[in-house]
């Protein structure tokens, strides 16, 4: 059967709207309480370490919940739904910080409204992924709705990092984040109403906790991709959160002149993910995503070399070739995880599975704080009112090597996941009317 005409297109746009606030959240976190408000990188630190924490805790109950939801308008509408003006809120509370906070109340703000939009963010993620191999049964319906949802991402990241400090220091991190949040919370709810879920049916069976969570638990695959992506996920997130200080302290240009830097990871990043996706296509999946993760471990090394804007642009635009070639791939081998457990189980359990990869993603947190940490013990880079005596080596050292020990750490594990072959032009799993593989 032909599927509606814009039925990737719908599905595929809401990767725009969710990159939005979050990328803008994670990227200028950093720069903006701790260069900006004072804040040090020990109090950073522990912010993103207790919200890894707390992030492992609400991810498998957001999945299950969303399993087991059983509403008129599906199961996974109503948390999208009610979800997408909460995330909103916060995210535009993060970055509206009262003038009068100072210490540990600036702490203790920044902590509560972190911990708030990441939660809520995972919320919309997780049943956003959810509904991608429900969607789409076939692993070319799959590539082709997966390479638009890519570059739909990575056009966000370029208007929320890329231009976000031309944006910032004409109208404030306040006024940025409201327009973004709107934007990206406008497109998520046009993704939830016009994307159609699969009907669930009364007497198909609800998955139950503890059997879902022992299942991830022994599952072999999961574990592995899992550690994959929540290394390579902290490589990124490295490289977006200490962009500005590169620039600032290391190559020592104007803080708006970041924007060059980060459009040079994105715009090859956009250029690339069809070439990727051909890639997969041509050669299967499993090979080419592990060239993509050591593609984008040895892109760190010129970068690390880099001393001026025109050679970090070359080393980011080396950087967005193996970017693009991760995100087009990491989604693929989510989804065939799903297609087995489906299989396997006889349980549409899209959501906590989902999750549980968010979770993993989500890890990343640990490193980024570890990271952070190490520059304050071994570079003394405490706060921008107090960078150490060497903040462009300590700047260095956070996009670069850490990020290049990371990846190879990914690349290690990928080694690991295998899945047998199957013909990429039928449906992986289909399930008839009473849920049945």
């Amino acid at each position: 059967m032909q599927e509606p005409r814009f039925k990737s297109f719908n599905y595929a746009i809401g990767m725009f709207g969710t990159s939005i606030p979050i990328n803008m959240l994670k990227t200028y976190a950093a720069i903006y309480y701790v260069v900006n408000l004072g804040l040090t990188t020990l109090q950073l630190s522990s912010i993103l370490f207790w919200y890894t924490f707390i992030d492992a805790l609400d991810n498998p109950v957001y999945g299950f919940l969303s399993d087991r939801t059983r509403s008129r308008w599906g199961r996974r509408k109503p948390w999208l739904v009610i979800g997408t003006p909460l995330l909103v809120l916060c995210f535009i509370a993060f970055y509206s910080t009262p003038s009068f906070l100072s210490g540990n109340s600036l702490f203790a703000y920044a902590m509560l409204f972190y911990i708030l939009a990441g939660t809520l963010d995972s919320v919309i993620n997780a049943n956003y992924a959810a509904l991608f191999p429900e969607l789409f049964r076939t692993d070319a319906s799959r590539a082709k709705t997966n390479a638009m949802r890519q570059a739909f991402q990575l056009v966000a990241m370029i208007i929320s990092i890329a231009l976000t400090p031309m944006v910032t220091s004409a109208i404030g991190f306040s006024m940025t984040a409201i327009i973004y949040g709107i934007l990206g919370g406008a497109v998520i709810l046009y993704m939830t109403f016009t994307s159609k879920e699969v009907a669930f049916h009364e007497d198909e069976e609800k998955p139950k906790f503890w059997h879902s969570l022992k299942s991830l638990f022994t599952n072999r695959k999961f574990w592995l991709a899992g550690f994959t992506n929540a290394f390579y996920s902290a490589a990124m997130s490295l490289v977006l959160a200490s962009l500005p200080f590169f620039v600032k302290y290391t190559l020592q240009i104007p803080d708006s002149q970041s924007t060059i830097l980060f459009a040079s990871v994105l715009i090859i990043a956009i250029g690339c993910v069809v070439i990727w996706a051909r890639l997969v296509k041509k050669f299967t999946l499993i090979p080419v995503w592990r060239a993509a993760l050591i593609s984008l471990a040895i892109a760190f090394v010129p970068l690390y070399f880099a001393n001026s804007l025109a050679t970090a642009a070359i080393g980011s635009a080396l950087v967005g070739f193996g970017f693009a070639g991760v995100i087009t791939t990491m989604d693929l081998i989510g989804a065939k995880i799903m297609d087995e457990d489906t299989k396997k189980y006889n349980l549409r359990r899209e959501g906590i599975i989902a999750n549980a990869l968010g979770f993993m993603n989500r890890l990343n947190g640990l490193f980024t704080s570890f990271a952070f940490y190490l520059i304050f013990v071994i570079f003394h880079f405490e706060s921008g009112n107090n960078p150490g005596p060497d903040p462009a080596n300590a700047s260095r050292f956070l996009l670069t090597v850490f990020p290049f020990v990371l990846m190879l750490i990914s690349f290690g594990f990928s080694f690991f996941v295998h899945f047998p072959k199957n013909d990429p032009t039928k449906p992986v799993v289909e399930l008839n009317p009473t849920g049945e593989a």
